[in-house]
């Protein structure tokens, strides 16, 4: 049998032929066939989807003809070679609005107000769908809840490990009379907690007071919002905790800071960090590190160990404070993080992860928060 040469020479293909009937004959082999066949049956498949030629603008039958025939090379050129944007999953119309608009997730939530007290009591019940900002493809949520204006005061939830539908089932109060509710905003910010790293904001949930009827228990769903960004942040500094219950000795390691604000002329800071231990909301006890000359980034490690008995451990907070040394002036502070008991939020969780785990340092990253901020309240 005549084999055919492996570069053929194309030829002309007469109007009005098939062009599947030309891939069929064109193709050799088992699997060349088996291909010319499945083109064949996709071509037949789409062709009586062809749209006819508008009504306006009449083709003639030639041009109507070569149309088609184009059609269908293009068709057999697309199972050879596909497109780039083909490589890549894409969605799109009504679909990829659909996606856009849940990818953030969605938040259950209670409101309620106490007249009786002069409480709102808002519960934080359940996220479904977040998104997930791990490299797992999950999240570790956590709520943080406040109302504007005043962000000093806040609650949040416990961190949920590993899921993207946290069932939280928290309830918080806030102590706000009930003619000052309508110029209050309630804030419910959805976070991925991150141990090593600033913890990102999934989405939130803002409710102007003025539109709720507090008349009777409100119980609903929302769409979780993009957060606006926080333009004037301070920095990130990152210190390790680890409590020894039977030698009595808190070692506090302050490691490493990161994204400081700029508090000289030249656009750096020459950053050093104080360590204070408080009893009842009094400094008891004094630390800090070398200075590090022109760096919003400086690297520490080192460490501060202060004697605090077992019984006393749930009365004492640590404070640091990162300041920026001025050899003339006075040295300015940055901000500053406290961690205890008492602290609430991310010191407080980072105090439980060091008492659940004795005997071994614990690192955590905390945001520096403006010094009238984070003053820890007196322990009882």
């Amino acid at each position: 049998m005549k084999r055919h040469p492996r570069h053929a020479t194309v030829q002309p293909v007469a109007q009005g032929a098939d062009v599947g009937s030309l891939l069929l004959g064109r193709l050799h082999g088992g699997t060349g066939w088996a291909w010319g066949a499945r083109a064949l049956g996709c071509l037949r498949r789409k062709d009586h989807r062809t749209p006819p030629p508008c009504s306006r603008s009449p083709q003639p039958p030639g041009l109507l003809r070569l149309t088609r025939f184009r059609t269908r090379v293009a068709s057999a050129r697309a199972q050879v070679q596909p497109e780039v944007e083909e490589l890549e999953p894409a969605l799109s119309g009504l679909g990829q609005q659909v996606t856009e608009k849940h990818e953030l997730g969605r938040l259950q939530y209670s409101l309620d107000y106490d007249f009786q007290s002069g409480q709102l009591l808002v519960g934080i019940l359940q996220a479904k769908g977040l998104a997930a900002l791990d490299l797992g493809g999950s999240s570790d949520p956590y709520v943080r809840v406040y109302l504007l204006p005043d962000k000093r005061r806040r609650h949040e939830t416990k961190v949920h490990r590993q899921t993207l539908n946290p069932h939280f089932g928290e309830n918080f109060a806030f102590k706000v009379p009930y003619v000052e509710l309508g110029g209050r905003v309630l804030v419910m910010a959805v976070y991925d907690f991150d141990r090593f790293s600033r913890n990102d904001a999934i989405g939130e949930v803002r409710v102007p007071m003025s539109s709720v009827d507090l008349g009777r228990p409100v119980l609903a769903w929302r769409e979780l919002q993009a957060a606006p960004r926080e333009e004037d942040k301070l920095g990130d500094i990152c210190f390790s905790l680890r409590y020894v219950p039977t030698a009595g000795k808190l070692t506090v390691i302050v490691l490493e800071a990161k994204n400081l604000k700029k508090m000289d002329v030249g656009g750096l800071s020459d950053p050093y960090v104080k360590v204070h231990l408080l009893q009842g909301g009094k400094k008891v006890r004094k630390k800090k590190t070398t200075i590090k000359k022109n760096t919003l980034n400086p690297y520490y490690n080192e460490a501060f160990s202060f004697e605090v008995p077992c019984d006393q451990v749930q009365n004492v907070q640590v404070e640091l404070t990162v300041l920026d040394y001025d050899k003339l002036g006075k040295n300015e502070a940055i901000g500053r993080v406290a961690v205890g008991a008492a602290a609430g939020g991310a010191g407080l969780r980072h105090w439980a992860d060091m008492l659940a785990n004795p005997r071994r340092p614990i690192a955590q990253w905390h945001s520096l928060r403006p010094l009238d901020r984070v003053r820890p309240l007196p322990a009882p």
